[in-house]
């Protein structure tokens, strides 16, 4: 068994003792083990096999240009799978968590703040994310403004606007409302107006263009955009810095057969970063390889910070 999945079987023993509500999961799903994602079916008809495997990163501003970072991924994934590997360009998280809901989605990228949603309400089973090369990963939330703004502190954004992204991001919604709520005594809606821009790359455009006086923001993302000079530095400004949470993790279907299922991970933990076009986008947040984690332990922290929110994981 390779390391992903080693890790992910051994999780209740080494896992920490927060655990989400019992009706966390969805009701076509079981959890048997205890390890707060879906079990894989052991009902031999309730098991899916495709010829074509689809696969999709967390929705970005130009899904084009990620097809290519992936594309030799991909074909990695191919040739350890025996399968097609078609990348599928997700438009929202919502959308991207239908499709797997409806298994028209095999294997993805699901954002940091998507990843409980996910879980709960299309099975998805993530077991790896993408770490610096000592092992390190995550990024942080930042607060967001233009120099010209007015801003020179969280607190100035009271009266005026602040951008996130959508209801389903961590650092681009979640977070930041908590955050505000517990340090500042801040909400949307009563102290500042919320507009959405749907994406990170559209509310770090929003600020550097001074459509959005302010932000929060990934800034893993940020990194990336000012790497390829999308934005300049001197257009934004940073006024706050959260803690460290884990980034997108990557994961599959649980429905998909055992067999399949071992096949995927190995692809993740067998791929070749260096000189791949993978690891020339993702060095810029400092990526270098993938590797193994499990929802109950690394995402505690963000099913706390859903908890703080009142986040409900009742499936529509």
């Amino acid at each position: 068994m390779n390391r992903f999945l080693l890790t992910a079987a051994t999780a209740v023993a080494t896992a920490l003792s927060f655990a989400l509500p019992a009706h966390a999961l969805d009701a076509r799903y079981t959890d048997e083990d205890g390890d707060l994602i879906a079990d894989i079916p052991t009902d031999p008809a309730k098991l899916v096999e495709p010829s074509t495997l689809v696969f999709a990163y967390t929705p970005v501003e130009d899904p084009a240009v990620y097809a290519e970072v992936w594309g030799g991924f991909l074909d990695h994934m191919s040739e350890v799978t025996g399968k097609k590997v078609q990348f599928f360009p997700v438009q929202s998280n919502a959308a991207q968590i239908e499709a797997m809901r409806a298994g028209r989605l095999h294997v993805a990228g699901f954002n940091t703040g998507s990843n409980p949603l996910a879980v709960a309400c299309a099975g998805y089973r993530p077991f790896t994310m993408m770490a610096a090369a000592d092992g390190s990963f995550g990024y942080e939330m930042e607060i967001i403004t233009h120099p010209e703004s007015g801003i020179e502190a969280v607190e100035d954004i009271e009266g005026g606007k602040l951008a996130f992204t959508s209801e389903t991001s961590n650092s681009g919604f979640k977070a930041p409302s908590a955050i505000l709520k517990a340090d500042y005594d801040m909400e949307a809606g009563r102290d500042f107006e919320p507009v959405f821009s749907g994406k990170h790359d559209n509310s770090i455009l929003g600020v550097a263009n001074k459509d959005y006086p302010a932000a929060a923001v990934a800034n893993s993302v940020l990194n990336r955009m000012l790497s390829r000079d999308v934005v300049r530095a001197d257009q934004i400004r940073s006024i706050y810095k959260s803690q460290t949470f884990p980034t997108t993790s990557y994961g599959m279907a649980h429905d998909l057969k055992p067999e399949l299922q071992e096949k995927i991970a190995e692809a993740f933990d067998t791929f070749e970063w260096e000189g791949s076009a993978l690891a020339a986008e993702f060095e810029k947040s400092g990526e270098a390889q993938f590797v193994p984690i499990t929802f109950r332990k690394e995402w505690e922290v963000i099913r706390k910070i859903d908890e703080a929110n009142g986040v409900d994981y009742t499936c529509g």
